[in-house]
């Protein structure tokens, strides 16, 4: 059986997609972006800024399906440029304390205006096999 774990502020579609589904002890998140939820524009600013951005939208998720961070086994990331790794990853470290999730991190083609988006999957507290 699968549940869907909607963002508690999403005002905008953006997709047919779920935020997140839980199934079988697992959380497994949609890719999120540095966009304002209310609007679907791009948070203003550079990588770092929308990399914030997008983790706090997982961050609820998480949240709403009774995790955390901490809880995290897989992200990935994609970024608009590539160059723009060291300001993305900075930015991404404020928010997994350690042992850091297995990681992918490649360019993508994004949608105009946005430099990150971000999917992870997490392991359920108290779900454990």
């Amino acid at each position: 059986m699968k549940t869907e774990i909607k963002h508690p502020d999403k005002k905008v579609s953006t997709g047919a997609y779920s935020a997140g589904i839980a199934m079988d002890g697992w959380l497994f998140v949609s890719g999120h972006a540095g966009q304002d939820l209310g609007t679907g524009e791009p948070v203003p600013g550079g990588v770092a800024e929308q990399t914030r951005a997008a983790l706090r939208h997982i961050g609820q998720i998480l949240a709403a399906a009774g995790a955390s961070f901490a809880d995290l086994a897989k992200s990935t990331c994609h970024l608009a440029h590539i160059e723009d790794f060291d300001q993305f990853n900075a930015a991404y470290a404020e928010f997994f304390p350690p042992p850091l999730p297995a990681r992918t991190t490649v360019q993508s083609g994004l949608p105009q205006g946005l430099l990150v988006e971000i999917d992870v999957i997490a392991r359920l507290p108290g779900q454990a096999s």
